[in-house]
């Protein structure tokens, strides 16, 4: 019987797997727009920290300053240079008058290097609504940016899962009104989505039938148009005027005189829930270890040998053996080439090997 250590694997030892799991993400409004509320600050939680260059927010599910606080996602807006000329044509930068015009161009114009990528000419594309980029028409200039947290979304939202709530209220501040809401999916994009992305995959965000913003799923980013945020705007009951909205005027008009900061106070005051789904990918790599029944039927301790005779079995007085070879297998190591140790698999328990029995082990790595 031959006293195995090690045994060499082929490729039918050898198979993959791909496993996708889900957690369901569920972001309520109270937390966004400030549970953590105290009476030195008056417009925002301490659970939203912002900077000293006003260009985003940082939501928290927690006071951001304690060690238990968990980053959920930023928030911040961008315009393109086009949503700057009455006409719709790029113009170089004039409006001074307008807030944190240098700012906002520059989130956009990075945003959209990530996520749409170049033209033929080296030109940075524009966002699209429909996701040709061939077309002039269609073009998405004055958005909302959240860039959730890889501690939530993982390897990417789920197609089809994601869901935005939004309240809205003529009164631009107090927003997060329960008179209107818009319910804001991708439910169409669940198989109808597009891979021409430098970022991956990604899906369009509909308010009915209404394409309102795109969801890069592998990036975990939703890019929301400004009039999205006008739609949430409207008493029920009316129409949406987002060029001259009651009281708050048009989200647009406000994302490109406002800063940065108040627009986005504005977006937080009207979430009043997003979920969605993410997803871990799961890759393993399963190898099938297989004792065939002159296999390994000698314990690897040198202690079980002497002078090729198996010394624990043997009769003291005779110096013959009593019972056939026997070992427990207790212990799976994986090898490279150059008998160097990987990786090490343990059992729950030791398995009785004898010439008369065969064992098959299935190892599985994940990665």
């Amino acid at each position: 019987m031959s006293a195995i250590s090690f045994k060499t694997l082929t490729q039918d030892d050898v198979t993959t797997s791909r496993t996708l799991l889900h957690e369901s993400i569920p972001i309520t409004g109270t937390l966004v727009s400030g549970t953590y509320e105290t009476s030195s600050v008056t417009s925002r939680g301490l659970n939203v920290k912002t900077f000293s260059h006003g260009m985003f927010q940082s939501i928290y599910d927690y006071p951001y300053a304690s060690s238990s606080a968990n980053h959920v996602f930023d928030l911040t807006v961008g315009c393109s240079t086009g949503s700057y000329s009455a006409s719709g044509s790029i113009v170089a930068l004039s409006k001074q008058s307008e807030a944190q015009v240098s700012k906002k161009v520059n989130i956009y114009n990075q945003m959209a290097q990530v996520l749409v990528g170049y033209d033929t000419d080296g030109n940075i594309r524009r966002f699209d609504a429909d996701g040709d980029y061939g077309t002039t028409t269609d073009k998405m200039d004055d958005m909302v940016f959240m860039n959730f947290s890889r501690l939530l979304v993982k390897d990417e939202i789920k197609k089809g899962s994601f869901e935005l709530k939004l309240g809205g209220d003529p009164d631009w501040e107090q927003g997060n009104s329960a008179t209107t809401v818009v319910t804001i999916t991708d439910a169409a994009s669940a198989t109808n989505y597009r891979a021409n992305s430098p970022a991956g995959e990604y899906g369009f965000l509909k308010n009915g039938s209404t394409t309102v913003g795109l969801i890069y799923y592998q990036a975990g980013i939703v890019a929301l148009t400004a009039s999205a945020v006008g739609q949430a705007s409207a008493r029920a009951g009316e129409s949406v005027n987002v060029e001259m909205h009651e009281n708050a005027g048009t989200s647009i008009t406000l994302l490109r005189t406002g800063s940065m900061d108040a627009f986005s106070d504005g977006v937080r005051n009207r979430i009043h829930n997003i979920k969605f789904n993410n997803t871990t990918e799961l890759n393993s790599t399963i190898y099938f270890c297989r004792a065939n029944k002159g296999e390994f039927n000698y314990s690897s301790n040198p202690t079980y040998l002497t002078g090729s005779k198996i010394r624990v079995k043997e009769d003291p007085g005779t110096n013959e053996f009593k019972n056939m070879p026997m070992s427990y297998v207790t212990t799976v190591g994986l090898y490279s080439p150059d008998n160097e140790l990987l990786a090490v698999a343990k059992l729950s328990e030791p398995i009785k090997k004898t010439p008369i029995n065969e064992l098959n082990l299935r190892v599985r790595l994940d990665y």
